[in-house]
């Protein structure tokens, strides 16, 4: 019975190893894959999604564009800045990663105020200010309501409800950050809430940064 009761706590011990070990090679990522469809399946060496093209105005009144964030990586986000929700979780986690990256040219921030009709130039201004948001690493934008939204379902597949409710005047608010890799091709969805995903977004970046 003794016999019995070692082999069956062998099994389960021997097992249990296996199972760690699984989880620490699937953490040990040495490449990224492109998501290239709203679901976010990854797919490995393909690339067939991009963020289009887009223009909208920052807090300084400069126009941003693709141009402005070629050969970058970045990471985006959806906010505005009289959310008393999630939005200041999401600010101060960028304000994280803004001072992760200060010194790091080729990493960037992007914000979209899915609130344009409120959130002005003026206004923008003064939400950076608050937040001693860097202008040269960290840009927020605003523009017309229809291309922010419009990027966001298309390009960056912000819009969570949008595939279930096919509803083009439904609000976009989600706590996701989504990296862009240097070619504008979307390479991580990170919730921009937690803490642990954010040093996950941190180690795809250093795995993006040895790419060619």
């Amino acid at each position: 019975m003794k016999k019995i009761k070692f082999i069956a706590l062998f099994i389960i011990f021997f097992y249990s190893c296996k199972q760690e070990q699984k989880k620490i090679v699937a953490t040990n990522v040495t490449n990224l894959p492109f998501f290239n469809s709203a679901n976010f399946t990854p797919e490995w060496n393909v690339a067939t999604h991009k963020i289009p093209a887009f223009s909208f105005t920052n807090q300084l009144g400069n126009t941003i564009t693709n141009a402005t964030y070629k050969g970058k990586i970045y990471i985006a986000n959806f906010f505005f800045t009289i959310c008393p929700g999630i939005c200041p979780k999401l600010t101060n986690n960028m304000i994280l990663l803004q001072k992760h990256y200060a010194d790091d040219t080729n990493v960037m921030l992007l914000s979209h105020s899915v609130m344009p009709w409120y959130d002005t130039v003026k206004v923008l201004s003064n939400y950076a200010k608050t937040n001693r948001i860097d202008n040269l690493k960290w840009n927020l934008v605003t523009g017309n309501k229809d291309s922010i939204y419009a990027i966001a379902r298309k390009g960056y597949f912000a819009d969570e409800d949008f595939g279930k409710t096919q509803e083009e005047n439904n609000f976009i608010h989600t706590e996701n950050f989504i990296l862009i890799d240097k070619k504008g091709h979307i390479r991580g969805v990170y919730n921009g809430t937690i803490e642990m995903d954010l040093k996950r977004l941190i180690r795809h970046i250093d795995i993006l940064k040895k790419e060619k």
